[in-house]
């Protein structure tokens, strides 16, 4: 979402809930399993289903990866504060954060940091190579501070 865009609003009703909830949960349940366990037939849990696609409710589907069999087995939380907060600057580092194959998730907060990062690599030597030679070679950065994930109580 850019700078600039409104949150989209789109009213849940109990049965949408229940439908997030599930498929959050189990994303493989087809549609007979979820007609089934919110008690309609097959054919209108399918146009919900559609319907909060096409809101942009549901915005995919996908798999929870064990990262460690990728060789990601090191997670990190690393806040990046920035010089300034001009729009051209704010912009200049998100177009470079994106194409960083180790941030697997950026977040612009409000606080007393600019962005939290979400970093995945396989080791201690891959992330301090990785600030080194990638992160501190973005233009604008004041300071960096890592968190490493120890372990992972609910993601």
């Amino acid at each position: 979402m850019s700078l600039t865009e409104k949150t989209p609003v789109y009213a849940l009703d109990a049965i949408d809930e229940r439908i997030v909830s599930l498929l959050q949960e189990n994303g493989k349940m087809n549609y007979k399993q979820l007609a089934d366990a919110i008690g309609l037939s097959t054919t209108p849990t399918f146009e919900r289903i559609r319907r909060l696609e096409r809101n942009g409710v549901i915005l995919g589907y996908g798999a929870r990866i064990d990262r460690r069999y990728l060789g990601k087995a090191m997670q990190v939380f690393c806040q990046v504060t920035l010089q300034s907060h001009a729009l051209d600057v704010l912009n200049a580092f998100e177009s470079a954060i994106v194409r960083l194959d180790e941030i697997s998730a950026c977040y612009h907060v409000a606080g007393s940091i600019d962005y939290l990062l979400h970093i995945e690599v396989a080791s201690m030597d891959q992330y301090q190579d990785f600030i080194k030679n990638q992160l501190t070679g973005i233009p604008h950065i004041a300071q960096v501070n890592s968190n490493f994930v120890m372990t992972a109580i609910k993601t």
